[in-house]
């Protein structure tokens, strides 16, 4: 009688949305998931004592969901949620109305009346569209049922059924009133606090087991040296080389070490991030305590090949091999792509029942197949996004499978019995007996790493992780411990897939602008870790989108003007023609405008350059520690203007000026600045180093204790020119 024991992997992962600089974290999916998925996936495995699975959390989820259940940390559309709707102001409908509809709207918001008649009010498709306009459709009782809905719709099957109340307030479905609201932010907060207690029950109860990933989900391969691409695609261009196998063997124990802290207990098990592996990753697996690791058949198959193999995909797949050197084997298993897929991208399409009936199918037939009585069939996927596209969160084909796998037994195999065994239990049963002297290096898809390296995005990218880690050996010998490690913690951040996975033409998403401004915020608190200036290329988006038109950027002035420097809007006409800089973020946009200017102006005269700053309403001790540093980078010279903002200054302001590569010599010191009701000050024209005709890039920072917490504009420097003695003429009107 052939025994086949079914491997369920279910792989939990969101990378760290979090700015740890600032506490704020710019996406709420590490929130959201947690009262769907997350939650639902245990609560129903409880219901199912004799189903054995195994779960991988990534430890940057796990963190954040530490973070969110402790509130430790701003959560941005939280933030827009919790706000009263009466008070909201024009920017926050905005968002609110940009964002709040973020779910699969075929299960998750068509379903209920209330949330889809607000949606078919704002339509579909928003972008172009003047936001703020769309949002003086919605009354301040529709935002706030819009509030309620965005958390409501993301409640799954198990948080619905432990929590009566939810049941109660979707049937309500209009007219929420703000102690609703209160309500399910509350029962959310609940919900995530269960999350990891349920999973500890279940791994202490010998039902589930808990495998992790490398911390902050780095694609490994790449992380020890970027040159392992070509094994797989020679053809790619790559960038300037990335090598750091002292990183990928830290990404693993950090995880390690979190996992064992969570859990009580060390992970034994590795689902490599995208089940990417090279024979580099075994002993470093190996040496932090892990003893298996799981990836996709496309490898096996690939391995086998380079070994002079035959690929035979009924005979080869369905068994644990072992790969490494003596002494620093691991045992691997790969999965079954074609049943680990339909899960993923086949079953919602049908109903549960017809769906169950496929896997029980194929089971039978992978079973009938084999050559050896003792198989493992490896079924793993994403445990989280798929069951936003089942109608019901995927509760009733789960429960039918389950169901299936309780009684051990198959119709269509009557001499079978089947097992849902975890990872560790399958493969202590059914030892593997082959041994692999070569594994092929790649990832589940195609069998390469294309996805995360060799687009120009990607590989600029990759040039900036390399440019800033080399700096960050240099320096961290000589930090204080404390900030050596924050830096390197952000520096492993960066090293995450997901900000490569969005870069590139491969996949498409309406938050690509925040994910690199992610990966280049984790980076840029590297440098301020350090204590040094970053680098300007982090201020500017690396992917290739359409940002805001440079008219809303900036507006150019008119006139030549020569403003008194005296901190006071002298008359009417003073700065009447000077142009602006915008200081509001783009409306829906991930950030808000919190620093501690409401406006910007700059005016030119025939012998210096103005700029005019009017101050937002900020708390009499928020100016300690404040710094501005003002760049201009012209065709042949960047300049960089320093000053003070600490009360009751500034009285003068320094001039820098840029030593390539990347140090700043003394250029003077001026006292042309002045702040009273407004802040003014002029920089002689000839210190600028320009001719009329000449484009001035001009970027401002504000820092507070060194940490950048405001950029005008955000995303790029305001193009400005220098004028030309016809300038006035030009500019005249009748």
């Amino acid at each position: 009688m052939k025994h086949a024991r079914i491997c369920f992997l279910w792989h939990m992962h969101q990378p760290y949305y979090t700015d740890p600089v600032t506490g704020l974290a710019s996406m709420p999916w590490a929130r959201l998931h947690a009262t769907k998925a997350y939650y639902d996936m245990v609560y129903l495995l409880e219901q199912f004592p004799a189903v054995r699975t195994t779960f991988n959390f990534t430890p940057s989820l796990l963190l954040q969901l530490q973070e969110i259940g402790e509130g430790t940390v701003r959560d941005l559309f939280l933030e827009h949620a919790q706000r009263p709707a009466s008070e909201l102001t024009e920017e926050e409908q905005a968002f609110i109305v940009r964002h709040f509809f973020a779910a699969n709207w075929s299960t998750m918001v068509r379903p209920y009346r209330r949330y889809h008649e607000l949606l078919v009010k704002r339509g579909l498709d928003v972008r172009g569209q003047d936001l703020v306009h769309l949002a003086r459709r919605f009354s301040t009782q529709d935002l706030l049922d819009l509030q309620v809905w965005h958390n409501l719709a993301w409640f799954g099957y198990g948080a619905i059924q432990r929590y009566p109340r939810l049941t109660a307030l979707r049937n309500k479905n209009r007219g929420y009133t703000e102690q609703d609201k209160r309500e399910v932010l509350a029962i959310q907060r609940t919900v995530i606090q269960e999350v990891v207690p349920r999973y500890r029950t279940l791994l202490e109860r010998g039902q589930i087991e808990i495998s992790t990933t490398p911390f902050f989900h780095p694609i490994l391969p790449l992380v020890i040296d970027t040159e392992i691409t070509k094994r797989a695609r020679p053809d790619l261009p790559l960038p300037a080389r990335f090598h750091a196998p002292d990183d990928a063997e830290t990404q693993l124990r950090l995880a390690v070490d979190f996992h064992r802290r969570i859990f009580g207990r060390p992970p034994v098990g590795l689902w490599p991030s995208e089940g990417s592996v090279c024979p580099e990753l075994l002993p470093l697996a190996h040496h932090v305590g892990l003893r298996w690791l799981a990836t996709d058949e496309g490898i096996l198959a690939r391995s086998l090949e380079m070994e002079g193999r035959p690929w035979n995909r009924r005979s080869a797949l369905y068994r644990p091999y072992q790969s490494g050197t003596p002494g620093q084997e691991l045992i691997l298993l790969f999965r079954d792509r074609e049943l680990s897929d339909a899960f993923g991208f086949v079953y919602y399409r049908t109903t549960p029942e017809s769906a169950a009936e496929d896997v029980a199918r194929r089971l039978a037939q992978i079973i009938q197949e084999a050559e050896q009585e003792s198989i493992v069939i490896p079924i793993i996927l994403d445990g989280e996004n798929p069951w936003e596209h089942y109608h019901d969160g995927g509760e009733r084909f789960l429960s039918l499978l389950y169901t299936m796998l309780s009684s051990r037994r198959l119709d269509q195999a009557p001499d079978t019995v089947i097992e849902a065994s975890t990872v560790s239990e399958a493969i202590g049963a059914v030892p593997p007996t082959h041994h692999l002297s070569t594994l092929h290096s790649g990832s589940w898809i195609n069998a390469d790493f294309k996805i995360w390296i060799g687009h120009e995005e990607d590989n600029r990218a990759w040039n900036l992780l390399g440019y800033t880690r080399s700096r960050l050996v240099t320096v961290a010998p000589t930090l204080p411990p404390n900030r050596a490690e924050a830096a390197w913690r952000e520096l492993y951040a960066a090293e995450g897939s997901d900000w490569f996975w969005w870069y590139g033409d491969d996949f498409e998403t309406d938050f690509k602008m925040e994910f690199d401004r992610l990966f280049r915020t984790h980076l840029r608190n590297v440098w301020h870790h350090m204590g040094l200036t970053p680098p300007d290329e982090l201020s500017h988006p690396i992917v290739h989108l359409a940002l805001q038109s440079e008219t809303n950027v900036v507006t150019q002035p008119v006139a030549l003007l020569s403003p008194t420097i005296d901190g006071l809007v002298t008359d009417f006409f003073e700065w009447r023609g000077a142009g602006s800089i915008n200081t509001r973020p783009p409306l829906g946009a991930m950030w808000k405008a919190e620093g501690p200017f409401a406006a910007i102006r700059f005016a030119w005269s025939s012998d210096g350059f103005f700029l005019r700053f009017d101050f937002a309403p900020v708390p009499g001790d928020r100016w300690e520690g404040l710094k501005v540093e003002i760049t201009f980078h012209g065709h042949a010279d960047t300049l960089r203007l320093v000053f003070s903002l600490e009360k009751p200054g500034p009285d003068h302001f320094a001039l820098r000026r840029l030593k390539p590569p990347d140090s700043w010599v003394d250029a003077g010191v001026y006292h042309s600045i002045c702040r009273n009701k407004i802040l003014e000050l002029m920089v002689p024209l000839k210190e600028l180093r320009l001719q009329p005709g000449e484009e001035l890039h001009l970027s401002v920072v504000v820092l507070e204790q060194g940490i950048e917490i405001a950029r005008y504009p955000r995303h790029r420097p305001a193009t400005l020119t220098v004028p030309g003695p016809e300038f006035d003429a030009m500019c005249w009107r009748v």
